[in-house]
């Protein structure tokens, strides 16, 4: 019995969707490869004219999957505007809007080749999973990601009123203080920006300190919600509804 084109472009877990998942990655890595080998200085024009046959090569296939995916998507308009909807377009749209464009500014867009990297997600189990695991934890990530920035401010308004009489020009503001909390609370410490005063350094400690929890924070939540979508997975509940 031959495969609908449906299981062939939705479902990896057959023989022919797992084979067209292979294929599209194999195109996606030689693409980004193409891309890297334009780039290289004094390359010989023999060699950009086989690249440019690859680069048409690729796009025809993309093209191809981003137009059978529209077609056979339930709801089309859902699909267009979907985060692998834009992504799948925005891989295809530079090498339509690029030839005969001739202002050095519009090349920019050829930038937009670097979102075919973002397809190989659709494809990779391991980043699927993951995604199952931010589901789970959505609400202590984003709870910690508001406690960090009030963190961020009060380290950068704290380090401002230790150090700014003592280097105004380094700590001119909260915001130059910023820079220096981006790198304490990260436990990063680049040097560039360092208290000198005795408070400062105290403050320091401090903040040093409350920066190895909130690396060590985000790490354990991943990791806890990344045990239970392995679990859901097995089980093949979805996501959404062991999320609430």
């Amino acid at each position: 019995m031959m495969p609908t084109l449906k299981e062939i472009v939705e479902k990896p877990d057959t023989v022919h969707g797992r084979a067209f998942d292979i294929a599209i990655q194999i195109l996606i890595v030689l693409s980004l490869i193409s891309f890297s080998i334009e780039t290289l200085p004094h390359l010989p024009p023999r060699m950009r004219h086989w690249l440019h046959y690859v680069e048409i090569f690729t796009v025809g296939i993309f093209t191809i999957e981003y137009l059978l995916r529209l077609i056979i998507a339930d709801r089309k308009s859902s699909f267009v505007f979907s985060f692998y909807g834009l992504v799948d377009l925005i891989a295809i749209l530079p090498f339509f809007v690029w030839p005969g464009v001739d202002l050095r500014s519009f090349r920019a867009f050829r930038l937009l080749r670097l979102f075919r990297i973002l397809k190989l997600v659709r494809y990779n189990r391991a980043v699927r999973l993951f995604h199952r695991a931010l589901l789970i934890a959505r609400e202590e990530v984003i709870l910690f990601l508001a406690v960090a920035a009030i963190l961020l401010y009060l380290a950068s308004v704290g380090i401002y009123y230790f150090e700014h009489e003592a280097q105004p020009e380094k700590f001119a503001s909260v915001f130059h203080g910023m820079w220096w909390a981006v790198a304490t609370l990260t436990t990063v410490g680049y040097g560039d920006i360092y208290p000198i005063t005795v408070g400062g350094r105290i403050f320091t400690f401090l903040v040093l300190i409350i920066g190895l929890g909130v690396v060590a924070v985000p790490a354990g939540l991943v990791a806890s919600a990344l045990s239970r979508a392995r679990e859901l997975e097995k089980d093949g509940e979805p996501v959404l509804d062991a999320a609430k």
